[in-house]
């Protein structure tokens, strides 16, 4: 049972099975909750959204999740991802899920900018799903989560839209490449020519300004290595900025947010720790 249970989580993060996916999203697509899909932030393909709102939820009064999911810049749908916001709703928030466009049909910043018209795009009209744009958080996993984090540090992508870094109230990265040097071929396309890899390096912006940071990371990642979270958050500090970091001994870089699926034994307490660090800021 066990190995069947990481199997399918291996699976999900790969895009690779729909009955794992289904049982895994089943909560969310039949609870009392409500969920709108493919919304538009853009004119061009995969650059729609769903929202999933509780039934809680009173007009302008509940806090905001926009989350990225990872996928190497090349793969994964919002479709696959209802299971994230499942434990966030029951919480009282609304959940924004977008997708973004892709390698090899884009190259960095391209994704970025998607994700940053998704949050823009949320900050103007979350209201009318009764969400509070005062109270928006951001959280990524993995390519996700440097999008999310790129998108928090880097003030150009939101500003370009009529909005600022400040209007994001915190973000939350699990198991995010802030800070590494493209090795293979395709990323080193995606991310080319070398002098522009300072501009895809979360640690380039910091000032010690950006919305508070909560880094997550598993000790057994083999993706995505320690380096990221302790180059992002020495930078942070040394700017005197706010940001926490937690390090899992059990967790690798698919459980992170496979740990989110209700019928997976929880190895780490990891929505709880998100969402007291959310609940922490003023």
């Amino acid at each position: 049972m066990r190995n069947s249970l990481i199997a399918i989580g291996a699976l999900l993060s790969a895009g690779c099975t729909q009955i794992g996916l289904q049982v895994a999203n089943l909560p969310t697509l039949i609870d009392s909750n409500k969920r709108y899909q493919d919304i538009a932030y853009g004119q061009l393909a995969n650059q729609t959204l769903d929202i999933y709102v509780p039934s809680s939820a009173k007009a302008e009064q509940a806090p905001v999740l926009v989350f990225f999911y990872g996928g190497r810049w090349t793969d994964g749908s919002k479709d696959m991802y209802p299971f994230v916001a499942k434990p966030f709703l029951d919480m009282g928030y609304v959940v924004v899920i977008p997708d973004y466009r892709k390698y090899p049909d884009v190259k960095f910043p391209t994704f970025v900018e998607d994700g940053a018209q998704a949050v823009a795009w949320t900050l103007d009209n979350v209201y009318e799903y009764h969400g509070d744009s005062s109270r928006l958080f951001i959280m990524g996993h993995s390519a996700g989560a440097h999008i999310g984090a790129l998108i928090s540090a880097d003030e150009r992508y939101l500003a370009q839209l009529n909005h600022s870094t400040q209007n994001i109230k915190a973000f939350a990265g699990l198991s995010g490449p802030y800070d590494f040097v493209p090795e293979e071929e395709d990323l080193k396309d995606m991310f080319g020519p070398p002098d522009q890899y300072p501009q895809m390096t979360v640690t380039t912006f910091i000032e010690g300004n950006e919305p508070p940071m909560l880094l997550l990371w598993g000790e057994k990642d083999e993706l995505v290595g320690q380096r990221n979270i302790d180059l992002l958050a020495e930078r942070v500090r040394q700017k005197n900025g706010a940001v926490d970091t937690i390090i899992y001994p059990h967790m690798g870089h698919v459980d992170m947010v496979s740990n989110l699926i209700w019928f997976i034994p929880s190895k780490a307490p990891i929505q709880p720790d998100i969402a007291n660090f959310f609940e922490q800021q003023p």
